[in-house]
Formats: structure tokens, C-alpha cells, sequence
């Protein structure tokens, strides 16, 4: 078989042409995702099941691949500086679950827990100039969401919109698109590698270009979305699912107006839910009805 024109998913002791495999990874032992469930020195690696109708797994349930969202906040669980071990650890085993689902599972990190370029330059600093310190944070960041993913047992990948060659790959679409079908976790860091686009508007475009069927936003304690902050508003009405242009004209704090509008135009569906719920993000990417979902008119 061939690395673009052949089958994503090699029959059962279909090995791929080293040849091919060193032009994607640099010569790295290659994973077969119809092989024996092992890379070719002997790790073990996720076994990835064939897809479904429309994107979905076998058995009807869950996306067949995935754009998860975190912010910044989420990596720093209760703290608000920094990166707390625990909660990592968690999400990354959760990821890791839906991995060995069978779930494709790409993923996008914010910042906040480090920089938020809006609110630097609110108190004076120039706005490019926070922007690009923002997109610094979520490198580290994915850096160590890697670490912990890759304790799982789960083969990841960093890809950056700023080139930084000691730490991450560049971000090209189809090598993602590769990792992905290898079973490998692609964790997108440094947003779109410019000011003034947030990370949710990253993340849409993102899922777009490596064809994802969906984009899951995980919140902070928020489970989806309401018709105002629920943590201010008690009595807050929370919606099971609702449209793209009911959300902008509502004003609802479901992701950025850009990411959202990108989303409708192109039909992504968003999927809010609370992150921080355990069990969650697994859920999420299973097909499980939780949180909200955020869709064209049916």
C-alpha cells in the first residue's frame, strides 16, 4: 500500500513500507493500526478500529476523530498560575481512554494558566506583543500534556504554528493527518502563530483542516451552555442543545464569535461540556450525551 493512496487502516499483518514511514517520521518504528496492537520495537500502542457511516465508530457510538479543546485555566485546576500535575494527569488518562476506543483525538491548549494577551494589554502592554506571550504559554502547556499522555503508553505529537525544531514538529496538516490515523495524540500548541486570534478560533480551523466530525469545548465547572453565567445566575437556564446563530446572538460565552462563526459556516458541530468532571472528556468523545451541543437547524 501506499502512505496517501492506500487505506488508512492496513489489513491485519499489512506492514507499511519502512521507505514511507521514514518520509513522515524520520525513520521512526512505524505503529500498525491492523497489526498486533505494537510499534515495531516492541512498545505498545493503541489499536485503532476501522470507521463507521459518517465519521462514527463501529458500534454507532462516538466520533471517529476528535478536536478537543482545553484552556490554559483547566491545565492549573484549582490554581490560577501554572500547570497542576494531578489534573494533567487525569485529562491524559481520559484521552488515552477514548485513544484506545478507537477515537482519533487531536488537541488544542490555551494559555490562560500562563498569559492572557487581552488581559496584558488591558494594563498597558502592546497587544501583538502579549498575543505572542500568550502563544508561548501553551506551548509548555502542551509540553506537558505530552509528557503525561506519553506515560499512558500513548504515542504523541507536538506541532507548533511558531517553529520551534528542538521541542515540536511544524504544524503540516497532513503529517497530523498521519499521526492521527497511527493512533498518535497531535497536540496543536502556539494558536494560529499570530496576535489577536484566540485559541478557540484555532481550534475551529484546526479541526476543519484535519477533517475532524467534531470540536469538543471543555469548560471549567460549566456543564455547557446556559443563558448566563450559572455561577453568577443560579436559577440560569441551561440548553441540551441549541444553534450557532441563537449563540451569537445571544451573546452566550460558548468560545469566541470568530470560532463560533467559522463553525457555522462550515457545519462543525461543538460539543460543550465541563472538563473537569471526571470521566468526561472520555464520554464526550464516545458519543455520550452530555453537556451541550451547539449544531445548524435540524
Amino acid at each position: 500500500m501506499t502512505d496517501d493512496d492506500g487505506p488508512a487502516f492496513p489489513a491485519p499483518g499489512d506492514r507499511i513500507d519502512p521507505r514511507i514511514e521514514s518520509a513522515y517520521d524520520s525513520g521512526e518504528p512505524a505503529f500498525d493500526p491492523g497489526g498486533p496492537g505494537r510499534y515495531a520495537d516492541g512498545r505498545a500502542g493503541a489499536r485503532l478500529r476501522k470507521p463507521g457511516p459518517e465519521g462514527l465508530l463501529p458500534d454507532g457510538h462516538g466520533w471517529q476523530r476528535v478536536l478537543l479543546k482545553l484552556s490554559g485555566e483547566a491545565m492549573a485546576g484549582e490554581g490560577k498560575l501554572g500547570v497542576d500535575p494531578d489534573v494533567v494527569a487525569r485529562i491524559a488518562t481520559e484521552i488515552a481512554a477514548a485513544v484506545r476506543l478507537g477515537a482519533q483525538v487531536a488537541v488544542v491548549v490555551g494559555g490562560g494558566n500562563y498569559f492572557r494577551g487581552a488581559e496584558l494589554s488591558e494594563r498597558g502592554m502592546e497587544r501583538a506583543r502579549a498575543d505572542y506571550m500568550g502563544i508561548l504559554g501553551t506551548v509548555m502547556n502542551c509540553l506537558a500534556l505530552q509528557d503525561f499522555l506519553e506515560k499512558q503508553g500513548v504515542e504523541t505529537r507536538v506541532q507548533t504554528a511558531i517553529t520551534m525544531g528542538q521541542v515540536a514538529e511544524p504544524y503540516i496538516p497532513r503529517r497530523a493527518i498521519r499521526h492521527l490515523e497511527k493512533g498518535r495524540v497531535v497536540i496543536f500548541g502556539g494558536g494560529l502563530g499570530v496576535p489577536y486570534f484566540s485559541t478557540d478560533t484555532c481550534a475551529a480551523q484546526r479541526a476543519l483542516e484535519i477533517g475532524c466530525q467534531v470540536m469538543l469545548m471543555g469548560k471549567n465547572g460549566v456543564r455547557g451552555v446556559f443563558d448566563a453565567d450559572p455561577k453568577l445566575v443560579p436559577d440560569a437556564s441551561f440548553f441540551e442543545e441549541i444553534q450557532y446563530d441563537e449563540v451569537l446572538k445571544r451573546g452566550l460565552k460558548v468560545a469566541d464569535t470568530t470560532a463560533v462563526s467559522l463553525c457555522m459556516d462550515n457545519d462543525l458541530p461543538i460539543v460543550v461540556f465541563d472538563v473537569l468532571t471526571e470521566g468526561n472528556i472520555t464520554r464526550a468523545v464516545s458519543g455520550e450525551r452530555i453537556g451541550t451541543l451547539v449544531s445548524s437547524a435540524s
